[in-house]
C-alpha cells in the first residue's frame, strides 16, 4: 500500500463525470484516476475547499455515527479493481478491535477527509496500463496527462459545487 494525496478533482468533459486523481506521496509520475459520482465529488470538493453545510451530509452522518458508537476511523484503503469497479476498505477501531468496512472509494475518500485520516492505495493499482483489460479508462501517467489536458484548466482542482 502507498499513502496518497488527492492530486485533483475535475469534471471529465468526455463522460460528464467527476474524476478524482490520486497520487502517491513519493511519486510525481504515478497517477490513479477514479471516476466517481456527482454527489461524492461534491462532498469531496466541499471538504477540500474547507466548506461545510448547515446540516450534516451523508459523510458527516457516517463519521458522527461511528464516533458516537465509540469507534475511531483509522484509515482508508483503495484495495482492488474487479470488473472495472474499484473497491475500498474503511478501518475503524472499536472496543480494541479493528473492523474492516467494505466501501466505495469515493465514499471512503470523503470520509477520510472528514476524519482527517490517511488514504492508501494498493501498489498494483498504479502498475496497470491502458489496454490491460482490467483498467477502466486510462491509468498510465502519459495517457492520463493527455486526457486531462483536454479538461478546462479552470475546472481542474476546483470541482464546481
Amino acid at each position: 500500500m502507498r499513502e496518497v494525496k488527492i492530486n485533483g478533482l475535475a469534471l471529465d468533459m468526455t463522460t460528464n463525470s467527476p474524476v478524482i486523481i490520486l497520487a502517491p506521496l513519493d511519486s510525481e509520475e504515478l497517477l490513479l484516476p477514479i471516476w466517481i459520482g456527482h454527489f461524492e465529488a461534491w462532498a469531496i470538493g466541499m471538504e477540500l475547499s474547507g466548506l461545510s453545510s448547515n446540516r450534516p451530509l451523508t459523510h458527516d452522518l457516517l463519521k458522527s455515527s461511528i464516533e458516537s458508537l465509540g469507534g475511531k476511523i483509522l484509515k482508508v484503503e483503495v484495495t482492488k479493481l474487479v470488473n472495472q469497479t474499484f473497491y475500498a476498505t474503511i478501518y475503524v477501531e472499536m472496543d480494541g478491535t479493528i473492523k474492516e468496512i467494505d466501501a466505495r472509494p469515493s465514499d471512503s475518500i470523503a470520509l477520510a477527509l472528514k476524519a482527517k485520516v490517511k488514504i492508501y492505495v494498493a501498489d498494483e493499482l498504479f502498475q496497470m496500463k491502458k489496454g490491460d483489460g482490467k483498467t477502466p479508462g486510462v491509468t498510465d501517467a502519459e495517457s492520463l496527462r493527455e486526457r486531462l489536458r483536454r479538461i478546462n484548466p479552470e475546472d481542474f482542482g476546483r470541482y464546481s459545487l
